[in-house]
């Protein structure tokens, strides 16, 4: 009876491995697909965005056209019925009503090439989703790791650096520089204590700032009340208050009622009721106020993107040993910026243990074991093996000359040639190949064949005994 020839690597017998490591390859870009599906449901603010921004410039051009077609048409029917008025004068007022509709078309013309240029910039962030795949998610991350830092410094008021991050990256119409540039002039304007420009965004932002029951404008009031009280101009104060805010009264009664109080203190009042409402701080507070409320109309997130992705991280690495003075140096949370940023989250929910390795910070598992080393450390076995094959045999580890003891002695030696025992096993790693070694054994089949020490660490050439 013939036998057939094992299979050498070809044929049929080749299918299996081909149609495994196909697989593999599929998975691994398609499971880097999937957490990219996940980490784009963090990217509702990069469409939401412009399209809010659009949608604002269409309401803007909506008004305007109807405001100004309503006067014209009201104003060609008064010329109508005008029994008394003479040709000369319809005709100039026809004219006037011409330039007007003429003023009109200008307006709606840059009105629509605003509302194209914004959307474009949707179609572009559309696109840019669309465009990710397996082939480019490298260079997809990183042009959104470009985005996310622009969004920050956005939000922090380095504008300048945003800018020339966003040109030199060509990333323009995929970060909210025109949008952060409205809102950088409200801004400063509240921090040189004027209210101006605040209360014309709240004029512009009316009904939507009423629908999700704003007080910022009522807060501005407010505040533009109490600079009249610390100048001393108490009757026009009154005469404010009367105006503008007594159709809060229904509202924020009590509010209304702790601010009118001021009338009889003075700005230097030691009060501390009373004292708080002329801190020059509240200026402050209302940039934070008027940021919250910016964010929120605009679909934004009231965090910056880069703290909401860090705090994503570090959710799955804090734990209480992070908070401990011994923490590792390699460990983010042993860093205070880290620490604040992590303490509103909760511990990371630990099932197992996982143990890994400080050479090649790799996890430690079935594949990749644990070894301890005389000295009581424990490494893994690629890491030992590496480190055998770079040093021809030699292992380097911490000095722990209380642990090798010579063979029926208690003494310690350090310097003798001969054979040694350890109270614990021993990885032998020699050729790529390794072996556990019980102390018992080492007596006849292990030798220490020299050992050199240097300050802290020894170098430990083990030979077949």
């Amino acid at each position: 009876m013939e036998i057939d020839p094992l299979p050498n690597g070809t044929g049929s017998a080749a299918t299996p491995t081909t149609i495994t490591a196909t697989a593999a390859s599929n998975t691994t870009p398609s499971s880097k697909l999937s957490q990219l599906t996940e980490s784009l449901k963090l990217e509702h603010q990069f469409l939401r965005v412009p399209f809010e921004h659009f949608k604002k410039t269409i309401r803007s051009n909506h008004r305007t056209a109807e405001k100004e077609v309503s006067a014209v048409i009201s104003s060609v029917a008064g010329v109508a019925d005008s029994s008394e008025l003479s040709k000369d004068d319809a005709v100039l007022s026809l004219t006037s009503l011409v330039s007007r509709l003429q003023g009109l078309k200008r307006k709606l013309e840059e009105g629509s090439r605003t509302e194209n240029l914004q959307a474009q910039k949707c179609r572009a962030r559309l696109d840019h989703l669309e465009s990710v795949d397996d082939e480019n998610l490298s260079e997809w991350n990183s042009m959104r790791l470009k985005r996310i830092l622009v969004d920050y410094m956005l939000r922090m008021s380095y504008y300048d650096t945003a800018i020339k991050l966003a040109q030199s990256c060509k990333i323009e119409e995929l970060v909210d520089i025109e949008v952060f540039q409205e809102a950088k002039k409200v801004i400063d304007a509240l921090r040189n204590q004027d209210v101006g420009p605040a209360l014309a965004w709240c004029a512009d932002n009316k009904s939507r700032l009423k629908k999700a029951k704003s007080k910022f404008e009522f807060q501005l009031r407010l505040q533009e009340f109490i600079e009249l009280v610390r100048a001393e101009n108490y009757m026009r104060a009154i005469l404010y208050a009367r105006r503008y805010l007594a159709p809060w009264g229904a509202t924020h009664l009590k509010e209304l009622q702790h601010v009118m109080t001021t009338l009889a203190f003075r700005s230097n009042t030691e009060c501390a009721k009373y004292k708080v409402l002329f801190d020059p701080k509240q200026w402050d507070f209302l940039v934070v106020q008027f940021k919250q409320e910016f964010y929120r109309l605009c679909g934004m997130t009231l965090e910056p993107l880069l703290n909401i992705y860090l705090q994503a991280g570090l959710s799955a690495l804090k734990t209480p040993y992070c908070y401990e003075d011994d923490c590792t140096k390699e460990d983010p949370l042993s860093q205070d910026n880290f620490r604040k940023l992590a303490m509103p989250l909760p511990y990371s929910k630990q099932h197992h243990s996982k143990l890994v390795c400080y050479i090649t910070k790799e996890l430690m598992d079935t594949e990749n074991p644990p070894q301890v080393l005389p000295n009581g450390y424990v490494y893994s076995t690629k890491a030992l093996k590496e480190m055998a094959e770079k040093n021809n045999g030699l292992h380097l580890i911490k000095s722990t000359r209380s642990r090798l003891q010579r063979v029926g002695s208690d003494n310690v030696t350090s310097d003798q040639d001969g054979a040694y025992s350890f109270g614990f096993f021993l990885s032998y790693i020699r050729s790529g190949v390794s072996h556990w070694f019980d102390s018992r054994v080492l007596r006849t089949q292990l030798e220490i064949n020299s050992i050199c020490v240097h300050d802290d660490l020894e170098i430990l050439h083990f030979g077949q005994g």
